[in-house]
């Protein structure tokens, strides 16, 4: 659904703003589901063995970098930096995307265009660590360590990205 591309936290399944003990209590679990010798039976009959193998290597590279506060900090600048690096058509607030309530999950959405538009929910902002408090036409997100950072969301039918802009004091 998503062209956002896979982070460690992603490959180990915490939040970004994850303590270490659910950083290790996600490795140890997710090593476990990757290990070779734990699915040597799904191995034998799957048709692509090798990325069982790579999911393991990842989930090990995950727990290298997220395991130690020092390349955890370097790897946490360096996933920033690298959204801020991206070529958009331009940047956007919060306030100026389009809201849906759609059962539980509320869509935001900004047009483009070509006629499509840029999107993404609360179920994706909450995977980042977001909450998103709507009420009325207004959205607020909020996230307890309170950094600006910025999302690059694609569009659904053309090549154009647009960043949107999270600040928490919103």
């Amino acid at each position: 659904k998503s062209s956002i591309k896979k982070t460690y936290y992603d490959i180990l399944s915490v939040k970004e703003d994850a303590t270490y003990e659910e950083i290790r209590a996600s490795y140890k679990s997710a090593v476990l589901n990757s290990h070779p010798d734990k699915v040597q039976n799904i191995t034998e009959t799957s048709d692509h063995p090798h990325e069982l193998e790579e999911r393991f290597l990842n989930v090990r590279k995950a727990w290298e970098i997220l395991g130690d506060s020092k390349t955890r900090a370097l790897y946490d600048h360096e996933l920033r930096e690298s959204r801020q690096d991206i070529d958009t058509a331009e940047d956007i607030s919060l306030e100026e995307m389009n809201m849906e309530n759609v059962g539980e999950v509320v869509e935001l959405f900004y047009p483009c265009r070509c006629g499509d538009y840029f999107a993404i929910d609360s179920a994706e902002l909450k995977d980042m660590g977001y909450t998103l408090d709507s009420g009325g036409n207004k959205a607020v997100l909020n996230r307890p360590d309170a950094l600006p950072t910025s999302v690059v969301l694609p569009c659904g039918s053309c090549s154009l990205k647009i960043r949107l802009m999270i600040n928490a004091h919103c």
